[in-house]
């Protein structure tokens, strides 16, 4: 590629929407600057539509799990890693980018050691309050190391850790409250406060069942927004005053976010700091079977903070429909400590942070 003066970088992370939402809310601070973008992910991840919904241009490279367990792809994934690096190295090195900002994902750990190699420096961003393998991976070959938690600072390399927070998406702080409210068939003459429940694209079935089960308590405190899943919408609740089912939202999830007076959600990191960006009064649900426990981590950490009440589903027998409406209902009535918490959190501004972690390694 020629080189037209201007300072360059390349992003990385993949696998989930989760490793590459905070490069897509870098976009604009880095275009701003003046940075030429390309983006390297892997061959067929979620990654390469949204950077090409971005304008971005991309460059796929082959990738591989790196597993903890026994599977076949044990013995082929190595390969294609290895095939990966000497494709991201060849780009990279015709390319020149001053700097490599990673997300994390399997994709990133080639595309990061192949910079290492060539001494371009590397700003890594670790979500969950325990680092993941991949990022583990890399944490030799950074520069620094940004993270959400201050927790995570301790597990992390010394001398490279960072605590930023999560990049925000802008539109996010556009919302209008009563587009949010007519996208609901809400008007703003009612008393009730909106409560949005959110399990992320694919929903939380357990999260889905138990609000359903107890719909009718919790409408008469609260009016409902449920962001219920890919596949999960229930036409039989359809036609409910003071329910409205989505399966997914996208531009409109602003409008939501500034309709909403409280929120259930899972505890992933995107997502938590979304809610903490916002300001919103949250009751967390983690994930807590089939991962590595991230999200339990995640949200005890924000209850710690003051930011969250939290209910983990593993810890006691139908804790979901025991307790789930009494929590609402406190998480209300208490909703001015958890904003006011959320006001004096140190996890915000994380985009200047980390331009000016990207600035400095790439001489600006």
């Amino acid at each position: 590629m020629a080189n037209t003066g201007k300072k360059k970088i390349v992003l990385t992370g993949g696998g989930t929407a989760g490793h590459v939402t905070p490069n897509i809310a870098l976009l604009p601070a880095l275009r701003e600057a003046g940075y030429e973008i390309a983006y390297v992910g892997s061959e067929d991840g979620i990654e390469k539509e949204l950077m090409r919904d971005c304008g971005i241009p991309y460059i796929g490279v082959p990738t591989g799990k790196l597993r903890r367990y026994f599977d076949l792809k044990n013995f082929t994934d190595p390969f294609r890693v290895l095939k990966g690096y000497a494709r991201a190295r060849k780009f990279l090195k015709s390319f020149h980018p001053d700097v490599v900002f990673s997300k994390g994902g399997f994709v990133s750990v080639p595309v990061v050691r192949a910079a290492a190699s060539l001494k371009i420096p590397c700003v890594i961003h670790e979500s969950d309050m325990t680092p993941g393998l991949a990022n583990k991976l890399c944490f030799g070959a950074a520069a620094k190391v940004c993270c959400n938690f201050p927790e995570t600072v301790a597990n992390l390399p010394k001398g490279k850790a960072v605590l930023t927070g999560t990049p925000i998406r802008a539109e996010l702080f556009s919302g209008d409250r009563e587009k949010g409210l007519t996208l609901c068939g809400f008007t703003s003459s009612s008393e009730k406060p909106l409560l949005m429940i959110m399990g992320g694209s694919q929903g939380a079935a357990s999260v889905n069942d138990a609000v359903r089960s107890h719909l009718e308590e919790l409408l008469q405190d609260f009016r409902i927004v449920h962001l219920c899943g890919s596949g999960k919408y229930d036409s039989s609740k359809d036609g409910i005053e003071g329910y409205k089912q989505f399966e997914y939202v996208k531009d409109e999830l602003r409008h939501l976010f500034a309709a909403a007076d409280l929120i259930i959600s899972r505890a992933g990191a995107n997502a938590i700091f979304e809610i903490l960006a916002l300001r919103k009064p949250n009751l967390l649900i983690p994930l807590s079977v089939g991962t590595r426990g991230d999200q339990i981590l995640n949200a005890r950490s924000f209850e710690a903070q003051g930011f969250s009440k939290v209910l983990v589903e593993s810890e006691e027998e139908g804790i979901l429909d025991k307790k789930l409406v009494s929590t609402v209902r406190d998480l209300y009535r208490e909703r001015g400590k958890y904003t006011a918490a959320m006001t004096d959190a140190g996890q915000q501004g994380a985009i200047p942070k980390i331009m000016e972690l990207l600035n400095t390694l790439a001489g600006r």
